[in-house]
């Protein structure tokens, strides 16, 4: 998919996405506290204690385990980190001897930084502490052993005097008590000079360096104000919105573009009408009339000029010089001309409602008027009447009266003029009437409004929804389709398109309303006709000459097949094929006797009359 249909496909869900982003950023509400929320167990930082060197023999781990767990050391800690709050920093912190010689701490925080700090005060504060612990006892234990020192010593001193002075018996059985207390004073000061040793070192020291990392093995960590976590959930809530809305339109069978239309419709797309702003919709009046140089007027003048081209041959018939003069002259002229040609009858019908059939109806008549032909609209969708409001026409008696027999009501008595120059409307009238029951004079009324106008349009109800319109399609002289993008699906477009087969009535194509994304490019014209039995869509044009002729009134061969083939290579799938022949490919006589090319060269005949 090319990225302006992924562009086409989240503006027609824009309503999806908003609730996604809405959902997400009440459930982001709900779920985050207020203020600055502190998450500390994003990353973890541990150190670890060993007994520093030669003091192995006086320190003990557990020892170490026992004064770091005790209130000093977190004290100690807390005015390191400046803070108060006590229990909080315990449990961010864990120690545990990890072996019989190492100690290791282990801390939790929001931050690196702030991590790092909590582990190396806690290893700090045991480390100074225990050291100046161990520095006290060792100092009284030299106290304590320099007084025995000294008592030994003194000990010693008396047993040499009286062996000085004894004899040699006495020398001899006192030997053994001044070899013992010799001993035990030079055992005395080595435990002195050792612990005098030990006070210089410290008992403790770190090992290593402070290892960080993220507590769940990812540097990827939700932010921790609720601004930003809002934010965040408002992005993650349209992601989503993107994703559903992209699986929609998978699952989405509707109809939203030309190439779609007319594959399911096999008929061809000659207007693309865009969407209509909420100011345009609301206006009491066509949007050819009301905003004429608005997009979706020059869309309805476009439908209207390859209507023009492609309809019926009076349908192309222009108003005489004079005729609009209004003096006696101009009316008898008038009279005599739509006796001569009456005008055509064009039903606009939809598959199903909400596809802008009334609408088209209402611009159509405007931008028909705007050529100077009297258009007259008769409303007979009976269950839903509107036109009457779209083109500003009072009420009153309408076609219900005309096809119900009543003969008092004739049809000058019912032609209302509307708010567009140039157009009438007939409504339609008194609706209480069972509308099939109507609808069953339709062609006798329908020949006698043909000499009040020079063109008859027809509103009526949707064909896969009522009965009314396939009883009134036999009786008009062409059908235009009217589908709104992403209201109809391919089995009702086909469905459609079976039932018209059906009627052999000429239809001229498909006018595609509210498209999102109007392809641009000329009309593509295509009125067919079918045969007794239901047969595929056959395009206008591809069996006859193009109404496009030289000076001389014959297009070159030559020229003639290379633009032929040139159209095949663009042509959409309906349109290829095999289906050219040399007489006509409309079936059986097109538009009359001759096919299309009898009907275009009476239009020529008509023009050279005009």
């Amino acid at each position: 998919m090319e990225p302006a249909n992924h562009l086409t496909v989240l503006r027609r869900y824009w309503r999806l996405l908003v609730g996604c982003a809405l959902a997400a950023l009440v459930v982001g509400w709900l779920l985050t506290p207020a203020g600055t929320a502190v998450d500390n167990g994003k990353w973890q930082c541990k150190v670890s204690i060993v007994p520093a060197a030669g003091s192995g023999d006086t320190v003990k781990i557990d020892q170490v385990l026992s004064f770091a767990t005790g209130s000093d050391v977190t004290q100690e800690a807390a005015r390191k980190l400046g803070t108060t709050d006590i229990q909080g920093l315990l449990a961010r912190r864990e120690v545990a001897a990890v072996s019989e010689q190492m100690l290791q701490f282990t801390a939790h925080g929001p931050t690196q930084q702030s991590c790092s700090a909590v582990v190396s005060a806690f290893s700090d504060a045991t480390i100074t502490g225990y050291v100046r612990a161990a520095q006290r006892n060792t100092a009284a234990s030299i106290r304590s052993l320099q007084q025995e020192q000294q008592k030994q010593q003194a000990r010693l001193d008396a047993l040499n005097a009286r062996a000085a002075g004894a004899g040699a018996a006495e020398q001899a059985r006192l030997a053994p008590d001044v070899d013992a207390a010799r001993a035990a004073v030079t055992k005395t000061l080595t435990d002195i000079s050792n612990l005098q040793n030990a006070s210089r070192t410290d008992a403790v020291r770190q090992w290593g360096s402070i290892d960080s990392s993220p507590a769940d093995g990812s540097i990827l960590t939700a932010p921790s104000s609720r601004p930003l976590r809002l934010a965040l959930a408002v992005v993650l809530g349209l992601a989503l919105g993107v994703v559903a809305a992209l699986m929609l339109d998978r699952v989405d069978s509707r109809l939203r573009s030309r190439n779609g239309a007319e594959e399911a419709f096999g008929l061809p797309v000659i207007g693309e009408i865009p969407v209509l702003s909420r100011r345009l919709r609301r206006l009491r009046e066509p949007v050819v009339t009301a905003r004429p140089a608005a997009p979706a007027a020059e869309a309805y003048r476009s439908l209207r000029s390859t209507l023009l081209l492609t309809g019926p041959a009076s349908l192309s018939l222009h108003v005489k010089d004079g005729e609009g003069d209004g003096g006696p002259a101009a009316a008898a002229a008038l009279v005599s001309r739509r006796l001569a040609h009456p005008a055509p009858v064009v039903l606009v019908m939809s598959g199903r409602s909400g596809d802008g059939k009334t609408t088209t109806v209402a611009n159509l008549a405007a931008a028909l008027a705007e050529t100077g032909r009297q258009v007259l609209v008769l409303d007979c969708d009976f269950r839903h009447p509107g036109v009457h409001e779209h083109l500003g026409a009072g009420g009153g008696p309408g076609m219900a009266e005309l096809l119900g027999g009543d003969r008092s009501v004739g049809v000058e008595d019912v032609v209302r003029p509307a708010n567009v120059e140039g157009v009438s409307v007939i409504g339609a009238g008194n609706t209480n009437a069972y509308p099939a029951a109507l609808v069953l004079r339709a062609g006798e009324v329908l020949q006698r409004v043909r000499r009040y106008a020079d063109v008859v349009l027809v509103d009526t109800s949707p064909l896969l929804h009522a009965n009314d319109a396939y009883d009134l399609v036999q009786h008009a002289d062409a059908v235009l389709v009217t589908a709104r993008s992403g209201n109809v699906t391919p089995e009702q477009a086909a469905r459609v398109s079976e039932l018209l087969a059906r009627t052999g009535v000429p239809v001229a194509g498909v006018a595609l309303t509210a498209s999102l994304s109007p392809s641009g490019g000329g009309p593509r014209t295509g009125l067919r006709r079918s045969e007794t039995t239901p047969a595929p869509v056959t395009p206008l044009g591809r069996g006859d000459r193009p109404r496009a002729l030289d000076r001389t009134g014959e297009e070159p061969a030559a020229a003639y097949a290379a633009r032929e083939r040139e159209r095949d290579r663009h042509a959409p799938s309906w349109a290829r094929g095999g289906e050219a022949s040399d007489g006509g490919g409309l079936g059986e006589g097109g538009f009359g006797e001759g096919g299309l090319g009898a009907a275009a060269a009476a239009r020529r005949t008509e023009g050279d009359d005009r």
